[in-house]
């Protein structure tokens, strides 16, 4: 495509997809908005997300500062440092695979690493590259609002920092905003309060304290065995039952740690077009029972959440979710010697993996400890928090301690925490008042440059995440460098391809039993918050091919320009964006992934 500026009289040739703004002249940019802007791009947050958005744009020569809330590197493994918190995602793959380097150098030590681990790695990742000078810890954004005549973000923090960027890329994670139910007389309670996504650095000693935990998401599952060796006596307030698989961890061996290591970048590619991000085509109703019981139970034996791609049809057919459901509900009965207990322990209500699949070191054999005990709120719903504890509708329970393992405001919290304005004045809370929308799970119509690192609409929390994390990373850099190279100023995601691809995520989703779950993938865990299933579950290796393509069309479905230019007074229709894989590309997807519809 063939532009013409009207204000210097020169032609530029353009990649197709693109619709340029036309402008008056190359220095209207300075006219309008003063100086350049401080940085090219300020990173909110110094997780796994943070830490390489700030490698990636170091290396294309860009200027960056990162903003961390946290006293030092990891994002929610930073915070997330309760007792026997620990990855459900297995370490080998739970990692960076951006420097072959890195990955050699670096050995994990068992086979689903724990907090302190992680926390160890992501130091050693800021370290070996250098990138703490250009973080400031201990520092929260409060705003960030777009300036349309300079095409800059006003970055404003809780400690008085100003800062102009061209760019402005979110990297605050699905999981950092924690929650507590407003319970009535939650501030009366004389004992102490913890929540899990907010732990004390230097831990906590429950010895011979009653303790309380309500919440049985994985968080919950990962500290109540922990806790329960420690307290001298542990009450589970249960609102909704969890499938849970055991991870069957262990400590890795060194020498095969070291065979793996060498087969590490064909592992590599394959994770990336994976349908989860880690490295089966049958579906379990035509496999015979008896097949299909010795499936899972290898699963089961072989442990973590990879029972669920046993057959390919779990996620879409009822029928077949309910032969792992009921195998499941089998094993809790084996291991939970109170009858009564492992009834109320077997999820009911909601297709198996429907809700998050959570993995554990021994959940189940807790509730066979003298100083355990499981209390429905279903049944007996929770009427107060008192001075004392806990008051159900069966009576009151007293505590020393109570441990909030209530989840997150995931995917959507920590940006609405903020104040984002885009063109115009728009705020992000108005733009998404009837849930989050974007285009990709990248950007959001009237935020121009705004990028969103795992946003509502990419494959994010169904994926594993650090796969994710750099998939978005580089498609990201390199946009912010094709922009650089065209001498353009600014991206926006056009409204018509936002709703395209929304529309789509929807439809994918409902071809599967995952919103029949009340889950948090909705945002049913926070009152008032809009019902709207927010991760994709194409597949990672499907949504790269996607995000692929638009690069390789120009960027299409986005409004690129220059500073201080007008837009146009009608947008250019849309290249049409084809969200269905060509039969090459399913062919070898499926080869990775297996079917997937």
């Amino acid at each position: 495509m063939h532009i013409f500026c009207v204000g210097c009289r020169k032609g530029t040739e353009l990649s197709r997809g693109f619709r340029v703004t036309e402008h008056l002249g190359h220095d209207a940019a300075n006219q309008a908005g003063g100086s350049p802007p401080d940085v090219d791009a300020v990173v909110v947050g110094a997780g796994f997300a943070g830490l390489y958005a700030l490698h990636r744009l170091r290396g294309l020569g860009l200027s960056a500062r990162v903003f961390e809330r946290g006293e030092d590197v990891g994002g929610t493994w930073y915070w997330n440092r309760y007792p026997g918190a620990r990855c459900d995602v297995e370490s080998l793959d739970y990692s960076f695979s951006f420097s072959n380097e890195l990955q050699q150098e670096w050995s994990w030590s068992e086979r689903y690493a724990t907090q302190p681990e992680i926390l160890r790695y992501l130091n050693h990742v800021a370290d070996r590259f250098g990138l703490r000078s250009d973080i400031t810890f201990g520092t929260r954004v409060v705003s960030a609002v777009y300036h349309e005549p300079s095409a800059q973000w006003v970055i404003e923090t809780d400690r008085g920092d100003r800062v102009t960027a061209r760019h402005c890329i979110m990297a605050v994670g699905n999981l950092s905003v924690g929650r507590i139910p407003a319970f009535p007389g939650l501030d009366s309670f004389r004992g102490q309060t913890y929540h899990t996504g907010d732990w004390p650095k230097d831990g906590v000693d429950f010895t011979g304290l009653r303790v309380g935990v309500i919440g049985t998401g994985s968080s919950g599952i990962q500290a109540i065995p922990m806790i329960a060796q420690q307290a001298a006596h542990l009450t589970v307030f249960q609102r909704t039952s969890h499938y849970t698989i055991p991870a069957q961890h262990h400590r890795l061996d060194p020498d095969w740690l070291a065979a793996f290591k060498q087969q590490y970048a064909g592992y590599r590619r394959r994770m990336r077009v994976s349908r989860g991000g880690v490295s089966r085509d049958y579906s379990a109703l035509e496999t015979p029972p008896q097949q299909r019981r010795n499936t899972y139970e290898a699963r089961w034996t072989f442990g973590g959440a990879e029972i669920l791609g046993s057959f390919t049809d779990l996620l879409t057919d009822d029928r077949a979710n309910s032969t792992v459901a009921e195998f499941v509900a089998g094993k809790i009965r084996e291991i939970v010697r109170d009858p009564e207990v492992a009834d109320r322990l077997i999820p009911r209500g909601y297709p198996f993996g429907a809700k998050r699949l959570c993995v554990d070191t021994s959940y189940y054999e807790t509730y066979n400890r003298a100083n355990v005990t499981l209390v429905d709120v279903t049944a007996t719903p929770i009427e107060a928090v008192t001075p004392a504890g806990f008051r159900t509708s069966a009576g009151e329970h007293e505590l020393d301690a109570i441990v909030f393992a209530t989840g997150f405001d995931a995917m959507t919290g920590a940006l609405l925490a903020m104040d984002v304005r885009g063109r115009a004045g728009l705020t992000l809370q108005r733009a998404w008042e009837a849930g989050p929308h974007t285009y990709l799970g990248v950007c959001v119509a009237g935020f121009p440059n705004l990028f969103i690192i795992t946003g509502p609409g990419s494959p994010s929390v169904l994926s594993n995440v650090v796969v994710s994390i750099e998939q978005h990373v580089e498609w990201v850099s390199d946009f912010i460098e094709h922009l650089r190279k065209h001498d353009l100023d600014w991206a926006e995601a056009r409204p018509e391809a936002q709703h395209d691809w929304v529309a789509h995520v929807n439809d994918v989703a409902n071809r599967t039993l995952f919103p029949v779950g009340n889950s948090w993938y909705l945002g049913a865990n926070v009152p008032g918050k809009p019902r709207v299933f927010m991760p994709y579950i194409g597949g990672v290796g499907r949504y790269r091919a996607i995000c692929d393509r638009v690069a390789a069309a120009g960027y299409s479905g986005f409004d690129l320009g220059r500073a201080g230019h007008e837009r146009a007074p009608a947008p250019q229709p849309a290249p049409a964006l084809q969200w269905v894989l060509s039969a090459t590309e399913a062919a070898a997807l499926a080869d990775a992934e297996g079917a997937w519809g």
